[in-house]
């Protein structure tokens, strides 16, 4: 049977440490769901980084949206602040 893509929630409360919280799940709809759920419990904090994406079985991650109070969502991997 071949690995399946998983989706990752990530959140990180400062963006340039390693220390997050983060779930995997295979059902796109379903991380979707955790996302936003993040997004609603920790999205207004200032430095909050909160994304969704996609990992596949040979290691490789695609960002597929990112949240930040100051941006709000955006496709993709978030841009530094002054860009």
């Amino acid at each position: 049977m071949p690995e399946e893509i998983e989706y990752r929630v990530t959140l990180r409360f400062d963006p340039d440490s390693k220390a997050a919280v983060y779930g995997y799940w295979r059902d796109l709809r379903t991380a979707e769901r955790k996302y936003r759920a993040r997004i609603g419990e920790s999205g207004s904090h200032p430095t909050a980084v909160i994304t969704l994406s996609e990992h596949a079985p040979d290691g490789t991650e695609h960002v597929l949206k990112t949240w930040t109070r100051a941006a709000g969502e955006t496709d993709g991997p978030a841009t530094p602040t002054g860009s």
